[in-house]
């Protein structure tokens, strides 16, 4: 099972100077739809425990739009075991002189790959 959220990165998401975006960010996301799939998957919310592996690839900026994927890979009894991409699809222009131009790039630009896991509470334990 995979979700995937496609999200615009807001100015007020930019952590750095020139509006670059700290990977925080994309791991809230990785956790958004993970959160997703829990939820289709087994009617709750879950809970994220661990990240086994996470890898920044290419630097996000504010106005970029990014395709966040989480893919269920293992099931336990409890616990769900999710690999996460974020790709670029769309980046803003860095140019001041035009602030709200943009274009979709052609391939889109992986800039960070994880893994992780969730479990789902025992019943009564939230």
């Amino acid at each position: 099972m995979k979700a995937i959220i496609r999200v615009r990165i807001s100015q007020h998401d930019a952590h750095y100077g020139g509006g670059l975006v700290s990977g925080a960010q994309i791991l809230g996301l990785f956790g958004d739809a993970a959160t997703e799939v829990l939820i289709r998957q087994d009617g709750d919310e879950g809970l994220f425990v661990a990240y086994d592996e996470v890898v920044f690839l290419a630097p996000v900026y504010a106005g970029d739009f990014l395709e966040v994927s989480a893919t269920l890979e293992r099931k336990g009894n409890r616990s769900r075991k999710f690999s996460f991409q974020a790709i670029k699809v769309i980046e803003a222009s860095r140019d001041l002189s035009q602030p709200s131009k943009a274009h979709v790039l052609a391939p889109p630009v992986v800039v960070a790959n994880a893994s992780g896991t969730c479990v789902i509470p025992r019943q009564g334990s939230k």
